[in-house]
């Protein structure tokens, strides 16, 4: 006698397999129902697919009206359907535009000691009415401007030291435009901080009084 298992019977009456019953799964991907998407969305209720991408979408992080109105066209949602569930997302508070806003100024400026023309720069980019953005962005002040780049200065600062004075004060000034800084607030708070690196009286340039600093003030 073999010791191999013998194969289980599955034929059905008649000596014909039997057969199971609606169609065959898709072998090469997710056994998904007839009417269905992979991610449970409706295909025939472009509202219910919307609001599924949108909650998706809003578990990450939170986006502008924008951004998800981007994402919904990209998903070949009806402009109407979305349009519908973006309104009900801003009714419910899902969708707020200025608090994200004052929130993106706030960890940006911080963070990366953005001045207020990067921030309204990246806030219009995502969307954020020119509006809504000049009121978030009129959280930060000249005082918190100047801090900002003194900082950033001051972690660059070490890194010139091998450099002669020209090329730190160009380098240095490039990067605070970079990150939005005008040439006036620049070029102050960079040849402040090299007069304290350089004690050179010789390379000290003239003209540090407060007249200087109210040139870019507005």
């Amino acid at each position: 006698m073999s010791g191999w298992p013998q194969a289980r019977d599955r034929s059905g009456p008649g000596g014909r397999r039997g057969r199971r019953s609606g169609p065959s799964p898709d072998p090469d991907g997710p056994d998904v129902a007839p009417g269905s998407t992979s991610d449970g969305d409706d295909p025939g209720d472009p509202e219910q697919v919307a609001r599924s991408i949108c909650l998706r979408a809003l578990t990450g992080a939170p986006k502008t009206r924008q951004q998800l109105a981007d994402l919904l066209a990209k998903r070949d949602v009806p402009e109407d359907a979305a349009e519908r569930v973006l309104d009900r997302f801003g009714e419910v508070g899902l969708i707020d535009d200025a608090a994200f806003a004052r929130a993106w100024v706030t960890s940006r400026q911080a963070g990366r000691g953005l001045a207020r023309r990067a921030l309204k720069a990246e806030l219009r980019a995502k969307g954020v009415d020119g509006e809504v953005a000049e009121e978030a962005v009129a959280l930060v002040d000249d005082e918190d401007e100047w801090a900002a780049a003194r900082r950033l200065v001051e972690r660059r600062l070490p890194g010139m030291r091998r450099l002669d004075r020209a090329t730190a004060e160009r380098r240095l000034v490039g990067m605070l435009a970079r990150k939005g800084y005008g040439s006036g607030l620049a070029g102050w708070v960079v040849r402040e901080a090299l007069d304290q690196e350089w004690s050179d009286e010789d390379e000290a340039p003239a003209g540090h009084d407060q007249q200087g600093l109210d040139a870019w003030l507005p």
